[in-house]
């Protein structure tokens, strides 16, 4: 099931608690985001061992600019990053954000 977090003080607290999650940059008005958005969903769906959370961009662009600059992950939209110990451990973006992508994103962090 898919999480909304719309604030840092929101994703600070899971990057603390969290041991491992998924985290979609999602535009509300791109077609390409509105894909990867239904391939992060399938995957949040099917597997949901890892918590699966995602942000709207143009809602939470300060929280956006935040983790960009904090984990110096050039911001782009859609962007999937993959959080493990409290650091960002792989991360894809537009046409490479699939259900097979984030599959093997998962292995490859175990």
């Amino acid at each position: 099931m898919l999480k909304k977090v719309d604030s840092v003080e929101e994703f600070n607290q899971l990057v603390g608690t969290e041991s491992k999650f998924f985290l979609l940059k999602h535009s509300l008005t791109c077609p390409i985001s509105h894909a990867a958005y239904k391939e992060y969903e399938k995957y949040a769906n099917e597997h949901q061992d890892i918590p699966t959370y995602y942000l709207a961009v143009q809602e939470a662009r300060p929280l956006s600019n935040e983790i960009a600059a904090k984990f110096q992950i050039k911001h782009e939209s859609p962007q999937v990053i993959l959080f493990s110990g409290g650091a960002a451990s792989w991360n894809a973006s537009h046409w490479k954000i699939t259900n097979s992508a984030l599959v093997n994103a998962k292995m490859d962090t175990q």
